[in-house]
């Protein structure tokens, strides 16, 4: 399966469910106390997060897509402290408001790494806590592609059908982050990603993967589900869908440094991906990639759009070596989001010499990334003339790919690279030869935005055309 990132950008998400706010205090566990054998820990470090529902809004948020949430928070400095950070990563927050109960809070304390106790602050809300919810997705669904539940089981997801129904009337897809051992509840969602423990608790032990599968499409076929999502930790993901092959995903982490809110980055890359436009498989196989980077985390953390990019082309085996033009564009904004400067240059690269190997060594060396972008066959005859070129692109794609100082590739078939220039709009402009400044075609262009033009030179008596006066002369 060949990953590719989505237009997050262009989608539109609806979250409601159970917000909360997850405190962390980090300090040094510098000796035991006198009062009770436990550890005294000097705390040095506050620092608060959105989780629940509010990490699910933002890890979509950070994506890059339309993010609004509907939940009930207390009328207290966590709930005003919960929305001010929501508010500040882009998240459109219509929250309800307990008169009597606290903001969901939960407070860890935290040293080298370490978890050491977590706090709970929280009452259960009642219905009168959630009066004018319904109505609040009522109004807000309308604008919305993906519908996404995030049930915690601290009751502000009381009309859970309700609100599937709401969605269903106007052809909304439904996903839902499932708690607790009634599924009956979710009847009639689009996709519902329990993990194993929670699966299991509905179905029984599953003891082979047949038994598994079989399990599933019973689930899916008593709740009218399109697909069920199962999240099983090391073992991975499995989605699940009534007429199609079970997908069975290994799990991506490198290493494992906290689990909290992977769960969360699952949903929402699962649903932000389906709402850009991924069919169910893509969208699954984006979720478990993003996991893999998440629990390599500490705490509940969001993976951004860059970093899920990232580990795409990392994943294509695409960090250097040929590229089409569209994804040489992905991959040079990824760098550039990365604070990396681009270095372009452009030619035929004919017959690769000495010349051509040293002035790209020095090119490289004036930025981060060099990107070649070299005339296809025709744009080379167009140039040169009959007989030329001597290698054909692919060959000499290939060669240059293989340079230690290039790090991209890629043709063109115009006479010019202006419209690859115009795409990518690298830092650094480079051309080599007998070239002054002023005749470096897009050196305007690069000009324009502040960008760098720099001619270099190649070495004495190497040039193609050079080579093959001596390759007659031998022949002669």
């Amino acid at each position: 399966m060949k990953l590719e990132m989505p237009p997050f950008q262009r989608a539109k998400l609806l979250v409601v469910g159970d917000v909360m706010l997850d405190r962390y205090w980090h300090g040094e566990a510098y000796r035991v106390s006198p009062e009770a054998p436990v550890p005294v820990v000097r705390v040095g470090n506050m620092e608060d997060r959105p989780g629940g529902a509010g990490n699910v809004a933002l890890n979509i948020a950070t994506l890059g897509s339309a993010a609004t949430l509907v939940g009930v928070v207390g009328n207290d400095e966590a709930g005003k402290e919960l929305g001010s950070r929501l508010n500040a990563a882009g998240v459109y927050c219509e929250f309800l408001y307990s008169s009597d109960k606290p903001t969901i809070t939960k407070l860890r304390v935290i040293s080298q790494h370490q978890q050491l106790i977590r706090l709970d602050f929280e009452q259960q809300f009642q219905a009168q806590d959630i009066a004018g919810l319904n109505e609040k997705v009522a109004s807000l669904i309308t604008n919305a592609q993906v519908l996404v539940l995030s049930d915690y089981g601290k009751g502000a997801l009381q009309d859970i059908p309700v609100i599937i129904d709401l969605a269903r009337k106007q052809e909304i897809p439904v996903i839902v982050d499932p708690k607790g051992s009634n599924f009956q509840k979710y009847r009639g969602a689009t996709v519902i990603t329990p993990n194993l423990i929670e699966f299991e608790s509905v179905v029984g032990h599953c003891s082979n993967e047949d038994d598994l599968v079989n399990k599933g499409l019973q689930v899916l076929s008593d709740l009218n589900l399109q697909a069920l999502l199962i999240t099983r930790g090391e073992a991975g993901l499995t989605l699940i869908r009534p007429d199609s092959p079970e997908l069975h995903l290994p799990a991506r982490a490198q290493e494992v440094f906290d689990v909290t809110g992977a769960g969360d980055t699952v949903i929402s890359v699962l649903a932000s991906a389906l709402a850009a436009g991924d069919g169910l498989a893509d969208a699954t196989a984006l979720a478990n990639l993003a996991a893999g980077l998440v629990v390599g985390k500490l705490g509940t953390a969001a993976i951004s759009g860059p970093e899920l990019r990232r580990a795409i082309l990392a994943e294509q085996n695409s960090g250097r070596g040929v590229m089409t033009a569209e994804q040489l564009q992905i991959a040079v904004q990824d760098a550039k989001e990365h604070g990396e400067k681009i270095v372009f240059t452009n030619g035929c690269f004919d017959i690769i010499h000495a010349g051509h190997v040293g002035y790209l060594a020095e090119a490289k060396r004036l930025g981060d990334r060099l990107v070649v972008a070299i005339n296809d066959d025709d744009s080379v005859r167009r140039l040169k003339g009959a007989g030329r070129p001597i290698n054909p692109v692919e060959r000499r794609m290939a060669v240059l790919a293989g340079l230690e100082a290039v790090d991209w590739v890629v043709s063109f078939s115009d006479d010019t690279p202006e419209p690859l220039l115009k795409a990518l709009k690298p830092d650094i402009l480079v051309k080599g030869g007998d070239y002054t400044l002023e005749q470096v075609i897009g050196g305007d262009f690069v000009h324009s935005y502040d960008g760098e033009v720099k001619a270099l030179e190649f070495l004495d008596n190497c040039s193609t055309s050079a080579i093959m006066e001596k390759l007659k002369e031998v022949g002669d």
